[in-house]
């Protein structure tokens, strides 16, 4: 007579599990890293992190619970990136602010300002798959996506072209030097960003999920790159700028570096969690009023518009489109969120204008002339436009 099983489901990845009738087991940790119970089936938290992270169910969900769960999770998360990275909080909130929101991110700094680094912790953090692609000026699209490879299969000695994977099917990828490489490398990344799947041969493969792209850029060093056009540069939702440590900081880096190596990170969250939470931004609600500001401070930067400042007209070549105004409001509703609160105000889209709009804003010939970039008139911008 066989022993009597139960079946139970790892809320991590879904995987089955069979447990026999009066075993003494009571917990159990899956391939994918997720310590539950074998007896409820519910996440349990190890002890690896500060945080029970709330994991999507089926059924009504807890919204403002798992807002909670993300508020701590988040803490934890800087928290553990804090032992290897020094300073540089603004841009780790950044990042994770457009990581839920299922947006792509580009950095802007100087070399050794520690983002290869940052954004490798933030991956360990989160238990997720990291890759990155150092680009240069001989890099082929294939070189990234992937290439078909001529195989002999094992059973029936046959040669075939089976599909080999390339470094883009990762959950979070660093793209180093983007403006290094041609522009037909440039479009075939920014392609499986915008689609979130990659076609070869005929063949369409999707990407993991969650899904994010980091690239870097040098703004000194100019010579010999492909400056990203600004239709590609719209498809990331923050350019964010990665500034010198402080004085104090810089001091506790050269300590921290130069003698022995540092702990280990913790993992915080896994991908289904993360994809859990992202589902969760997406439903922050946004009033009608909050909307129309995000949409009047888009529509602003056109310098053809009506509503257009006489500044805006003076020193704007081409404004942001309606992207502009949907990143806004993905932003906004991904920073309440992690910050711990369910509803976005007109303050929150004015936090995020600066790395939403900066590279969507492209001035003339004028503004260069007076030492003016970006940044400086969107500030103006944000002082002239005022919530109706």
């Amino acid at each position: 007579m066989s022993e009597e099983t139960s079946t139970v489901l790892c809320p991590g990845c879904g995987r089955a599990y069979s447990v026999a009738a009066g075993s003494s087991r009571t917990k159990a940790r899956c391939k994918c890293g997720c310590k539950f119970s074998l007896v409820t089936g519910e996440a349990l938290d190890d002890g690896s992190s500060g945080v029970a992270a709330a994991r999507p169910r089926s059924g009504p969900r807890d919204s403002l619970a798992e807002v909670e769960a993300l508020g701590r999770a988040k803490d934890a998360i800087l928290k553990e990136v804090g032992k290897i990275i020094v300073g540089q909080k603004d841009v780790l909130h950044q990042i994770l602010t457009a990581f839920f929101a299922r947006g792509h991110c580009l950095l802007m700094g100087v070399p050794g300002l520690a983002k290869t680094l940052m954004v490798h912790n933030l991956a360990q953090t989160m238990r997720l798959a990291f890759n990155r692609i150092q680009f240069t000026p001989d890099l082929m699209p294939s070189d990234i996506t992937g290439t078909h490879i001529l195989q002999r299969d094992q059973h029936t000695h046959e040669r075939c072209f089976v599909f080999q994977k390339g470094p883009i099917f990762t959950n979070v990828l660093l793209a180093d030097e983007i403006n290094r490489t041609p522009p037909k490398t440039q479009a075939a990344l920014l392609e499986a960003m915008q689609e979130r799947m990659v076609t070869a041969s005929g063949e369409t493969h999707p990407l993991p999920s969650p899904f994010l792209v980091l690239a870097t850029q040098n703004p000194l060093e100019l010579e010999g790159t492909y400056p990203l056009p600004e239709a590609q540069l719209d498809r990331f939702l923050l350019l964010v700028k990665v500034d010198y440590p402080s004085m104090e900081e810089e001091q506790q880096i050269l300590l921290s570096t130069t003698g022995r190596d540092g702990e280990a990170l913790k993992s915080v969250l896994d991908a289904r969690t993360v994809l859990g939470f992202q589902d969760l931004v997406r439903e922050v609600p946004v009033s009608e009023h909050v909307a129309q500001y995000a949409a009047r401070l888009s529509r602003a930067t056109r310098p053809q518009t009506d509503e257009a400042p006489e500044f805006i007209r003076k020193y704007v070549r081409f404004g942001s489109g309606p992207r502009a105004g949907q990143s806004l409001i993905l932003a906004a509703k991904s920073h309440v969120v992690l910050n711990g609160r369910f509803n976005v105000s007109c303050d929150d889209i004015r936090q995020y204008a600066l790395p939403v709009l900066r590279h969507r804003v492209i001035l003339n010939f004028a503004a260069a002339s007076e030492g003016l970039d970006s940044d400086a008139v969107i500030k103006q911008l944000l002082e002239t436009v005022t919530e109706a």
